[in-house]
């Protein structure tokens, strides 16, 4: 697939330098899957980005704009990935915001990663990365563009069999993925990483919690110790391009692709299949 790109609402693949999203990493971005033309959850991909904007005091686009954009370019990839940047835009030298600085706004449609079928089907060999994620409240659940910790992490997974790693904070509580978030399974019983101190709350993470509770099986947020990974009975990731991943190894220790993953997988097919249909 050749990657379209529209900067500012132009084909064209050249950004200004003095962009503080290059220069600073100034800026937010969301990363959605399309399927048959349609960004999937595009709705709620838009509310995090807005949340985001409003949370770093960066104008938001006019929405309409952005999803006549996203409509395009979708229609005409049929699938793959579609990622929206929003930048503070162009600014001078230092970090003082300029009081003149007019958004910048970046949509581009990708290839889907070329991920195995049986990564989701027959779980995935995860590792606990050394590098840990700094705390700071005020860029935890946001998507900012400084994503250097995470690049880090990934390059400790230099052994081909591992498809993730794990994050920890500084205060040695387990947080997400390099690139998704963590759920646990206890005695049925569904648990995932509190995001209020540092990492991002995943679209697909949210709507896992949400179908859990519909189906009334118990959700609990909290602090997430590795021997709480060790003591898990079914480990799985989530996010908007992979979905799910059963973990069925980390740290040596051996996991299931267990019923209540894949009656998660079950009603994530399900929201997606819904998502196509209504539109």
């Amino acid at each position: 697939m050749h990657c379209t790109v529209l900067i500012n609402g132009q084909q064209t693949h050249w950004i200004d330098c003095a962009d503080r999203g290059f220069q600073y990493g100034d800026g937010l971005f969301e990363t959605i899957s399309i399927h048959k033309g349609v960004p999937l959850f595009f709705s709620k991909h838009i509310e995090r980005l807005a949340e985001g904007c409003r949370r770093l005091a960066i104008e938001l686009p006019e929405r309409k704009q952005i999803a006549a954009e996203a409509e395009m370019l979708c229609r005409s990839a049929g699938e793959g990935v579609l990622k929206i940047q929003v930048t503070r835009g162009k600014g001078g030298r230092g970090y003082r915001c300029p009081d003149d600085s007019n958004t910048t706004r970046v949509l581009s449609v990708h290839p889907s990663p070329n991920y195995p079928p049986e990564l989701k089907r027959n779980g995935i060999k995860a590792r606990v990365c050394e590098t840990r994620l700094g705390i700071n409240p005020r860029l935890a659940w946001i998507k900012h563009m400084n994503r250097l910790e995470q690049i880090l992490a990934m390059r400790e997974c230099d052994d081909p069999r591992i498809h993730e790693g794990l994050m920890l904070d500084t205060d040695d509580c387990v947080v997400e993925g390099t690139k998704s978030n963590l759920f646990l399974v206890k005695g049925g019983r569904l648990l995932t990483p509190k995001i209020d101190r540092c990492g991002v709350a995943g679209i697909m993470r949210a709507l896992v919690i949400v179908q859990a509770k519909a189906h009334d099986m118990k959700v609990t947020l909290a602090r997430i110790t590795i021997d709480d990974l060790l003591d898990a009975d079914e480990l799985f990731l989530t996010n908007s391009i992979i979905d799910y991943w059963p973990i069925i190894e980390l740290e040596n220790i051996r996991y299931p692709s267990g019923t209540v993953t894949r009656q998660i997988g079950y009603w994530i097919d399900k929201l997606k299949q819904n998502e196509v249909h209504n539109q």
